[in-house]
């Protein structure tokens, strides 16, 4: 029993082993014992530690002290950054709906796209919005709009979220200014505009098909309803006083302007009291916190609604909060002890050896990342730090943007239960975990072959 538990331990098949039936057990509690998923994570993820050899100390601490043992910690990771986003962003929403903000917006893009093309609206919508935010941030301030296209068009939910999913996806992993193409530019000293070029080359066709056309297709056979606990009526007094596109605008595009700012202007802004200030309103809580102050005044108390309303309406809307929190935590514990574990470095380990083409290679090695550990920026950065030392000489500037592209592209590959946004997208859309397996798990996988394939296809040209 000692040997099996070194071999389970240090060998690469071993833990590869263990990975896989820490993720077995854990689909088999969720789907087939209809264990709430929270309860699951937390228990799957202790009985891998343990098993994976992790002291008791550092998954739970000492009875007088805790802050650096793993389940506090996995969950603090993720919440720390999440929490006050998921909470301004529902609160925000929550005002656009009341005051009907959402259904003027979701009017004007119907009559730009028409109730057909209003999936490919929200795409676009993902996608442009997705670039100056993270994709967390794009679900919590967009999500009202996909509830009310939905209901207005009275079919799945699904239908009208996976092309907006898509777009903040694509975003996410393939461009500047978010943090995974950012360090890889940097470790392979590649020119930001060369990895823009690149990835909105090889990201337009993989958002297209993941997006648009695998997520209207599953999204019609996958039936999903918006969540009671996330429709936020229209009031009544508002009816036929709708607030203008205008302002609609400015609520949802204010925080996205800031964090832009805030951005951009550490990179680009001389240190000073204006990158300070831009640094300090860019901050997605504190841009988050000024769009809702801005909102309650500017569609709620100047439109009539009296304080005790959006005292309501702030109360109702953060009511379903807690149960995301709570999963999307126990995610981020189950990855974080995957990790631990030293799942992530085995296979990293293994695929570097291999001797695959480097283009393929940093594609292999950043999915087979992304799989055992769950985080897309974590697989980006540990693949480009394993395959920068090969790459110091001989690549141009075209041909090393491509293979970020492709290590973009593996590290968005199936998404899963280890992965922190599984469960904010279970959640948030109403999806149960073989629903959200079907559809967003499989549109990660093609938005992943099919950038892969662009970078691939065009490396064969660049010189």
């Amino acid at each position: 029993m000692t040997e099996f538990l070194e071999w389970l331990r240090h060998d690469t098949a071993g833990l590869l082993l263990l990975a896989g039936a820490g993720i077995a057990l854990l689909l088999f509690l969720i789907i087939k014992v209809k264990l709430e998923p929270f309860i699951a994570l937390v228990g799957t993820g202790v009985i891998v530690a343990l098993v994976g050899g992790i002291s008791v100390e550092a998954l739970v601490g000492s009875a007088t002290k805790s802050s650096d043992a793993l389940i506090e910690k996995g969950f603090a990771g993720i919440l720390g950054h999440i929490t006050v986003i998921i909470g301004l962003g529902t609160v925000l929403g929550a005002i656009l709906e009341r005051s009907g903000g959402a259904e003027v917006l979701l009017g004007r893009l119907v009559k730009i796209f028409g109730e057909k093309g209003t999936p490919l609206a929200m795409g676009i919508t993902g996608f442009v919005l997705g670039i100056p935010v993270f994709f967390d941030i794009g679900i919590f301030v967009l999500a009202p709009l996909v509830y009310v296209a939905a209901i207005r068009g009275g079919k799945s939910l699904a239908v009208y979220a996976l092309p907006l999913l898509a777009g903040l996806s694509v975003t996410h992993a393939f461009l500047p200014p978010h943090p995974g193409p950012v360090a890889a530019a940097g470790l392979f000293g590649v020119d930001l505009g060369w990895i823009i070029l690149m990835g909105l080359i090889c990201g337009i066709p993989a958002w297209f098909a993941s997006g648009i056309l695998w997520g209207t297709w599953i999204g019609k056979r996958v039936m999903v309803s918006v969540p009671e606990d996330r429709i936020v009526p229209e009031a009544e007094e508002a009816k036929g006083h709708e607030p203008s596109i205008g302002l609609v605008l400015l609520a949802i595009g204010l925080p996205m302007i800031l964090i832009l700012g805030g951005t951009f202007g550490n990179i680009f802004a001389p240190a000073g009291t204006f990158r300070d200030v831009l640094q300090f309103f860019g901050n997605p809580a504190i841009a988050l916190t000024v769009a809702v102050l801005l909102a309650m005044w500017l569609l709620g108390i100047r439109r009539g609604m009296t304080s005790a309303e959006l005292s309501e309406i702030t109360g109702s809307s953060l009511r379903p909060v807690g149960m995301i929190l709570l999963v999307v935590g126990a995610g981020a514990f189950f990855g974080a002890v995957l990790s631990a574990t030293g799942v992530g470095k085995a296979v990293a380990d293994s695929l570097s050896q291999a001797g695959l083409p480097i283009i393929l290679s940093a594609f292999v090695i950043s999915a087979g990342m992304r799989i055992a550990q769950g985080s897309a920026t974590v697989a980006i950065v540990t693949t480009g730090g394993i395959l920068a030392p090969s790459l110091a000489s001989g690549y141009s500037q075209p041909q090393l943007a491509l293979i970020v592209v492709a290590i973009s592209s593996g590290s968005i590959i199936a998404s899963h239960v280890n992965d922190g946004g599984f469960w904010i997208i279970s959640k948030y859309f109403n999806m149960s975990v073989k629903d959200t397996l079907k559809t967003w798990t499989v549109l990660e996988t093609v938005l992943s072959i099919v950038g892969f394939g662009m970078a691939a296809l065009l490396y064969t040209f660049v010189r």
